[in-house]
Parts: structure tokens; C-alpha cells; sequence
């Protein structure tokens, strides 16, 4: 069974081309990708996570909205019950945000210039197993 990713960009940052490479790599590796568009909310985003019944969620950001939007994700993730989808994020995102992020629930933060292969491959090692 393919591993289900949601790849969404939070808040109102117009810039979704990274978003898309990243979407495009996981897809072509196998996995079954959901592509949310522009200018989602974290409620739109876990809803997408919940209906798509998705494993994992990638969020982007450039917008320096990161310490709001993706714990407000996590924490909605886990009202909804469903705290076991992996979360990990990427964007334009400070060096010095990475360990607040994996403190609140973000599992991994990629930067601009992360090889594809070491996206995908991250996401195949830590997806949880869906049955």
C-alpha cells in the first residue's frame, strides 16, 4: 500500500514552487501525494489530512509564519485524534526555529537545497504503517 502524503502551503505566502518540486519527488517515488494549493489554513489542512486518510503532512512556508502555523497544525492533528500522522515542514525557516518546531511536534524541518532523495526517503523511513 502506497504511503499517503498531503503537501499543503499554510498561511498566506504565494510561493509554492518548492512545495510542488517536493510533491512531485514523493509522487514520483511511489507515494500517493494530495497537493492542497495556496493559502490553506491549519484547519484545512487537517481536515485534508483527515478525509485524504493521510499518513503524513508536509507543510511550506515562507512567510516567517512557521512557529504559529505549524504547531497550530500538530495540535489540531492531535484534537482530531489523529497525532499519529507524521508532520514535517520545510520553507524558508531560521536554523535557530528548527529545535522549537521538532519540540512542538514537527518531526523533521527541510531547507531550501535538501536533496529530494533524502526527502523521500526520511518520509518512506517514517510514515507510519498503515494496514
Amino acid at each position: 500500500m502506497a504511503i499517503r502524503v498531503v503537501v499543503a502551503k499554510v498561511g498566506l505566502d504565494g510561493h509554492d514552487r518548492g512545495a510542488k518540486v517536493v510533491a512531485r519527488a514523493l509522487r514520483d517515488a511511489g507515494m500517493e501525494v494530495i497537493y492542497t494549493g495556496l493559502h490553506q489554513t491549519p484547519e484545512q489542512v487537517v481536515a485534508a489530512v483527515i478525509e485524504e486518510d493521510a499518513q503524513a503532512v508536509g507543510l511550506s512556508v515562507h512567510s516567517g509564519a512557521h512557529l504559529t502555523l505549524f504547531p497550530r497544525v500538530v495540535e489540531l492533528l492531535a484534537a482530531a485524534g489523529a497525532d499519529d500522522v507524521l508532520v514535517f515542514g520545510g520553507g524558508i525557516i531560521p536554523p535557530e526555529d528548527v529545535a522549537t518546531l521538532q519540540h512542538q511536534g514537527v518531526a523533521a524541518v527541510f531547507t531550501p537545497g535538501a536533496p529530494m532523495g533524502e526527502i523521500v526517503e526520511w518520509v518512506r523511513a517514517n510514515a507510519p504503517v498503515r494496514i
